[in-house]
């Protein structure tokens, strides 16, 4: 397969490819986006899907066929969109598994005792079960990039037989990757800095940070758009002055507008991340504020208390979705999962309730 070469002018600077947090993460790419990438002309073994860099990859497939050699074995592996080959290098460890059983043979063990020697080979029997593959069994391969022979395949660093008899691991897999592809590998990475450095996007962040730094200093609990939005006029003075400097005069929202306008999308914001809600929708918008709402806090923790009595929770503690669900039965049906998530992350840090396991939570 011959790879095309990616415009020098399209390339991002490799000084800029650490901020891409794809970079640094095994990509669950498809294996026909991973033999269609372009392959950097800067480092070479370094491709780009997207824009992002990329050069260790998470595959999951069928094996189609294989080789095996003395020190490695070669897979070809097929995830539905294409096949590449996996390069498997075996562990020096099973290698020493036939000198490994002619020494334990010698070594005397009391009847009933423990024979460290024999439970080693035996785990090393099971590791080297999970890494010889037929065709037709399940293989989850990581590993580096690379081309050789003009064939792009992966260098891997971890390969295991997966066990799959009802397709859990395989469905869970299909669902994950479409997700990634939505929300990370699709969406074009702006690596280059702006131009102007006063840009919507670093304007919002900065109007983001005004409002989360006033709530925590003031120990504000609740306010409405016009309590706060004063604060926000310097960042609509300043960029309205530097748009005058840089740009002749032209009709658009005035000052005001813009205020509004800017204030309206970070409250957005502050909602998707949970900081703040609104307790009861009306035409009078009042905003509380998440982690000073200590009704808020007081009902989930009473949720949490009362159904830890219960036999159904008593052992392993309520699920995030059952507080929620409660809570908004309770309090509030506006309180969002992420203003949830807040509060239980207060109140484990103050000791009175406790996460047994993932998502799941009991009161002391």
């Amino acid at each position: 397969m011959q790879t095309a070469a990616m415009d020098p002018a399209d390339e991002p600077s490799s000084m800029l490819w650490g901020l891409d947090p794809m970079f640094s993460a095994f990509a669950r790419l498809y294996v026909k986006d991973i033999l269609q990438m372009t392959e950097s002309i800067q480092v070479p073994g370094i491709y780009f899907y997207n824009s992002h860099p990329v050069y260790k990859v998470d595959v999951l497939g069928t094996v189609v066929y294989k080789r095996e050699r003395e020190d490695f074995f070669c897979y070809g592996v097929d995830d539905g969109t294409g096949v590449i080959n996996c390069m498997c290098w075996k562990s020096a460890l099973l290698k020493e598994d036939e000198g490994l059983g002619k020494s334990s043979e010698h070594l005397a063990v009391p009847q009933g005792g423990f024979n460290p020697v024999a439970e080693l080979k035996k785990l090393r029997q099971a590791q080297q079960s999970r890494c010889h593959l037929e065709i037709g069994e399940l293989l989850r391969v990581r590993g580096l990039l690379k081309t050789s022979r003009q064939e792009r395949e992966i260098m891997a660093s971890t390969f295991y037989k997966v066990n799959d008899p009802v397709m859990a691991v395989q469905i869970a897999w299909m669902m994950e990757i479409p997700q990634l592809y939505r929300e990370c590998y699709d969406k074009t990475f702006q690596l280059q800095p702006s131009a102007t450095g006063n840009s919507t996007i670093s304007t919002l962040s900065k109007a983001t940070n005004i409002l989360k730094d006033f709530f925590q200093q003031r120990s504000v609990t609740r306010f409405r758009p016009y309590d706060v939005q004063d604060l926000l006029q310097p960042l609509i003075s300043s960029q309205t002055q530097t748009a005058s400097k840089d740009q002749e005069p032209v009709a658009g929202p005035s000052t005001c507008q813009q205020l509004r306008q800017l204030l309206k999308e970070v409250l957005v914001i502050l909602q998707d991340e949970g900081i703040v809600y609104r307790k009861v929708k009306s035409q009078d918008e009042v905003y509380h504020v998440t982690a000073q709402d200590k009704n808020l806090l007081l009902a989930v923790k009473d949720v949490i208390r009362e159904d830890s009595k219960r036999e159904k929770y008593a052992e392993k503690g309520c699920h995030i979705l059952h507080i929620l669900s409660a809570v908004r039965q309770k309090y509030s049906l506006n309180v969002s999962k992420a203003a949830l998530e807040l509060v239980l992350k207060s109140l484990e840090c103050n000791s009175d309730i406790v996460s047994t396991s993932d998502n799941y939570y009991i009161a002391f």
